[in-house]
């Protein structure tokens, strides 16, 4: 298990003492010229003074060292991070181990839960993705194009032996403009999958949602549907599993937005984490076909957020909060809707604090 390490940079330090910079500064060259005016003093019963100019030759003095680039260090877990190890043209072949919808039989739409071997050939993260190759040729027989999956599975896997990949996919299925069905080449091959069956894997990829460092640190959860996926990598991490070299301490809140409640995905191994770590565990749901707030407005995501908005906004002020988020790619707005106000009163304008946030990396999303 990888150690969290820190990188110590020594930087050159200035050798002139007080004294000397003093002496230097009243023999500085003009701004106009490298020159400099060096007056001897007076001898007793001797001539004036001389004044000497004084050519100095850039050309001719030692070239200084080049400053060295201080390397940023990450906040994330990167230490020792792959990626990339398995590309198109060449990937990892696995099998399926295990594949089961996990949606109820009154959802809109299917969506499956799905565990390949790997025999710890790729050697992924939390927060990672990997890219799946459907079998088959598209129309003009050439093999599908890769699409990738955020990783549903801790680094150690379901089975807890980092020799298996999990994935959350749900089956696009829909009627396009003249009325035809059409489905998604690879979510429809892999919600297809029976044990036992190959499946081309490529990557791993991605460094956007890793978790960060900091066991204490406070991570923030912001999921739609499938988009669940990283979060649950996370999670298990936290409370399912013990490490060596990691612990959780701090606080994980999560909110998951979903159409009903029978797309409630891993809705049981949520609830038993909050009855395992009650103190370091926040879990809420947004339903938004089926619940609404005081005003009467449908529940999603970020209307559910906004029921707690201050408390969130002081925890955004933290240096050690981090936000994770994942899914549709509509849901940042409705949060930035939330904020500007908040943040306003305490005299911060929201979107540049939110850059400020997505440099320190504290601010992390994956949409789509």
């Amino acid at each position: 298990m990888a150690a969290v390490t820190a990188a110590a940079v020594s930087l050159p330090s200035s050798s002139s003492s007080p004294a000397a910079a003093k002496a230097k500064a009243s023999a500085s060259a003009s701004p106009s010229s490298p020159c400099g005016h060096l007056q001897f003093p007076r001898r007793h019963g001797g001539p004036r003074a001389v004044r000497l100019r004084v050519q100095v030759s850039t050309a001719e003095t030692a070239e200084a060292e080049p400053v060295k680039k201080l390397e940023k260090v990450s906040k994330k877990q990167e230490e020792g991070l792959v990626t990339n190890k398995y590309k198109p043209k060449e990937p990892y072949v696995g099998r399926c181990l295990l594949n089961t919808r996990i949606t109820g039989d009154q959802a809109p739409g299917e969506t499956w839960h799905m565990v390949f071997s790997t025999e710890g050939e790729v050697p992924y993260r939390e927060g990672q993705s990997i890219g799946v190759i459907a079998d088959g040729e598209d129309k003009n027989g050439k093999p599908h194009k890769l699409r990738l999956y955020s990783i549903a599975s801790s680094a150690l896997g379901d089975f807890g032996d980092s020799k298996t990949v999990s994935l959350c996919v749900k089956r696009l299925v829909y009627t396009n403009d003249q009325g035809e069905v059409v489905k998604g080449v690879c979510s429809n091959f892999l919600c297809d999958l029976k044990p036992g069956a190959e499946v081309k894997i490529t990557g791993p990829v991605g460094k956007e949602m890793l978790m960060p460092k900091d066991p204490n640190a406070t991570i923030i959860m912001l999921a739609t549907g499938t988009g669940i996926a990283p979060f649950r990598s996370f999670l298990w991490k936290m409370f399912f599993e013990e490490h060596e070299d990691y612990k959780y301490t701090g606080l994980a809140w999560l909110f998951l937005g979903v159409p009903t409640s029978d797309t409630l995905l891993y809705k049981e191994e949520l609830e038993k984490m909050k009855e395992m770590a009650p103190d370091n565990f926040r879990l809420d749901f947004a339903v938004s076909r089926e619940q609404t707030n005081a005003a009467g407005e449908k529940m999603y995501i970020q209307t559910r957020m906004a029921e707690y908005k201050e408390e969130l906004w002081e925890l955004l002020k933290k240096d050690n909060t981090y936000v994770y988020m994942c899914g549709l790619k509509g849901m940042e707005k409705g949060i930035d809707d939330i904020m500007l106000d908040l943040a306003a009163k305490d005299g911060i304008n929201w979107l540049d604090y939110k850059k400020q946030l997505k440099k320190s990396e504290q601010w992390n999303v994956e949409v789509y």
